[in-house]
């Protein structure tokens, strides 16, 4: 078999379609079942607090946060996952980068300023851990 030919292309495009990494994102392993939020959307924030320390998130579910930086937390994880809350941050300087979404550990930051209380119970579904 030629390496021009019209077997052997399409055999690498197949090949290349099912090897290579997934543009539109792919699903991980859920890290709670249930979560505590203000609203029953996730969508306003319980609280700000301080980063304590640096965190480098682990992977693509999870939130890299700087010491001194302000975390809006969304969702505060229960069961299994209870040491993960759900916040987001911006770059350095306001509209600098887009906010960034994730989960880091409760222990790296200080709770500074309770926006709105977070009691609602809510399930939490493939898209609270879809990695893009």
């Amino acid at each position: 078999m030629m390496a021009g030919s019209p077997v052997f292309l399409g055999i690498i495009v197949l090949l290349s379609a099912f090897l290579a990494p997934s543009v539109g994102g792919r699903a991980m392993p859920k890290l709670a079942d249930r979560k505590l939020c203000a609203d029953e959307e996730c969508s306003y924030p319980i609280s700000m607090a301080v980063a304590l320390q640096d965190y480098v998130a682990p992977d693509c579910r999870f939130l890299t946060i700087h010491r001194g930086q302000v975390v809006y937390v969304f969702s505060k994880l229960k069961g299994r996952g209870r040491l993960f809350w759900g916040g987001s941050v911006q770059g350095d300087y306001y509209g600098d980068l887009a906010a960034r979404l994730g989960y880091f550990p409760s222990s790296v930051v200080r709770e500074d300023q309770t926006l709105k209380p977070g009691k609602i119970d809510v399930k939490t579904d493939k898209w609270d851990f879809y990695c893009q």
